[in-house]
């Protein structure tokens, strides 16, 4: 017998011992149990789910919500929309795109104010490693961010430059010298200014634009110096699997080297990509078919810890047809569990893995212990899934402020039934509550 405020029951809920029959039992916001399906309990609401999957909310580490400053390309209010519609609880919003960036505690501050009454999910935040402000780091990361993003190439905005070897190392011995968490685009502007830049409308000149050897140059700078100073960084979606081999061999020799990917170069490829379709446009870019064959062995062995968005969007306006000047970012935080499922299952990993990629992963990359599993004391965030169910992507039903997707016209598994924050509904057969998201800040 277990007293619990909310019980929900599944014939599959994936807990981190796998898949089974259970209850779960929620009070004051957190599990409190984990229960055989007919255990006796006392709860003023039982929900059934039947066979529909019970799993814990996915957590997006690597999301720009662009709020304040370029609200017009998404905002706190359609972002975390989208992503509760897509089965997301968490997310981790990234420095740039806003207006300021988030590169000093104040800048943190107008940030936080804007997203407070906003949220439909929990929402914590990166800080920025610029050129200019190693005085700012420290207190940053005791105002609660998660880690520090730096670019070792342009980011594309002029507020957010990026580091060049001396101050990656300048930053990262910061960094390192309190136990912060530096996360990096790892691209080399040199192999990128000495790559063929003919613009225009073909892909696979934009794809020659950005090489593979400019990632894999960049990991390896970024391990070297991380090895020298012992400090922990984590590759930002790596779309190389040239780089896998160096990636492999720095964890073995004790690096403290974590790697994300994205929906985008697990699932689509370089060689469908029409002339013109800028809403395929990344940095770095989707590439071929078989390089994606090799990101999936490495999301298989391990070598690839996890699988996050990257949800970069814009207004339609600057998706032209040029893909040297259209505004490079996917946008995916409604899509991406099904869009990851659908490829998994296509290979034969399970909805266990898709979880401990989307999830489990995630959540301990930023220490959020609260989250990222079904088991007691985590918070109650789920998501329910009809795993083996379909539907066609249609980008007028998405909640993105921009519904320019590449995803339109496909057919995917995995249609999310409701999603749940902390033990209440936040969204069900599309229907929202008001917004009940909190925000979140590092506490370890």
């Amino acid at each position: 017998m277990s007293d619990a405020e909310l019980v929900l029951r599944s014939t599959r809920v994936i807990t981190p011992e796998g898949t089974r029959a259970a209850s779960v039992t929620v009070a004051a916001g957190r599990i409190t149990a984990v229960l055989p399906y007919d255990a006796p309990v006392t709860a003023d609401r039982v929900e059934d789910l039947g066979d529909h999957v019970l799993l814990p909310g996915l957590v997006d580490t690597h999301v720009h919500v662009n709020d304040p400053g370029r609200t017009e390309w998404e905002g706190f209010w359609t972002a975390t929309r989208a992503a509760a519609a897509g089965g997301i609880t968490t997310l981790v919003d990234m420095p740039l795109n806003s207006l300021p960036p988030t590169t000093t505690v104040d800048n943190l501050r107008v940030k936080q104010r804007v997203a407070a009454d906003k949220a439909h999910i929990d929402v914590g935040f990166w800080g920025g490693a610029l050129p200019g402000n190693v005085k700012d780091l420290r207190p940053l990361h005791e105002a609660g961010v998660f880690g520090f993003k730096a670019f070792l190439s342009p980011s594309g905005v002029d507020e957010f430059p990026h580091l060049d070897q001396d101050r990656l190392a300048r930053s990262m011995a910061e960094i390192a010298g309190f136990g912060g968490l530096l996360i990096v685009h790892a691209e080399d502007p040199h192999h990128l200014a000495s790559a063929p830049q003919h613009g225009g409308p073909k892909y696979a000149d934009f794809l020659a634009s950005r090489p593979r050897d400019a990632e894999d140059t960049a990991i390896a700078t970024l391990v070297e110096q991380a090895k020298r100073l012992n400090a922990r960084v984590h590759v930002l979606h790596l779309s190389s699997s040239d780089a896998l081999p160096l990636i492999a061999a720095a964890r073995a020799a004790g690096v403290r080297l974590t790697v994300e990917t994205c929906p985008h170069y697990l699932t689509l490829t370089a060689e469908e990509v029409p002339d013109g379709a800028s809403e395929f446009k990344c940095c770095p870019p989707i590439r071929e078919a078989a390089n994606q064959d090799l990101l999936w062995q490495a999301l298989a062995d391990g070598t690839i810890d996890c699988v996050v968005t990257d949800h970069s969007p814009s207004t339609a306006d600057l998706k032209t047809d040029d893909f040297a000047t259209a505004w490079g970012g996917i946008s995916g935080l409604q899509l991406s569990l099904p869009a990851v499922w659908t490829a998994a299952r296509e290979r034969g990993h399970g909805l266990e893995d898709v979880v401990r990629w989307m999830s489990t992963r995630t959540a301990a990359l930023v220490g959020l212990d609260a989250k990222g599993a079904v088991e007691p004391g985590r918070d109650a965030d789920f998501a329910v899934l009809a795993p083996d169910e379909t539907f066609t992507v249609d980008p007028a039903a998405l909640q993105h402020r921009n519904r320019v997707t590449a995803y339109a016209g496909r057919t995917l598994y995995g249609v999310v039934k409701s999603t749940w924050l902390r033990g209440q509904r936040i969204v069900s057969d599309g229907e929202f509550t008001e917004p009940r998201g909190r925000l979140l800040t590092r506490t370890h």
